[in-house]
């Protein structure tokens, strides 16, 4: 991997912990059923100070975003990369 694919990796995986599962669970909420299925907490995703290394489990105080905040900075660039890719993928079927 070059060192734009490893950026992109670390923030797949950065950002994978606030996405849902295919069971519907976030990892940064852990064991957390509250926020994990109750329908007006499920959807307020708090950034937190650090994680659990081995679960993704939101760990800390939550009102102290710090570094973690970046997680929405790498969701939009991800977004956008995905996008460009999406658009020159269209325009080679398109035979552009």
């Amino acid at each position: 991997m070059n060192l734009d694919e490893v950026a992109d990796e670390l923030s797949r995986r950065l950002v994978s912990t606030f996405q849902r599962d295919s069971k519907g669970r976030r990892p940064v909420f852990g064991t957390n059923e509250k926020f994990q299925s109750d329908p007006h907490w499920r959807d307020y995703v708090p950034f937190y100070e650090y994680f659990h290394g081995d679960t993704g489990s939101g760990v800390g105080a939550s009102h102290q975003t710090g570094w973690t905040a970046l997680v929405t900075k790498m969701i939009d660039e991800l977004s956008l990369r995905q996008k460009a890719v999406d658009e020159t993928n269209l325009r080679a079927v398109q035979g552009r």
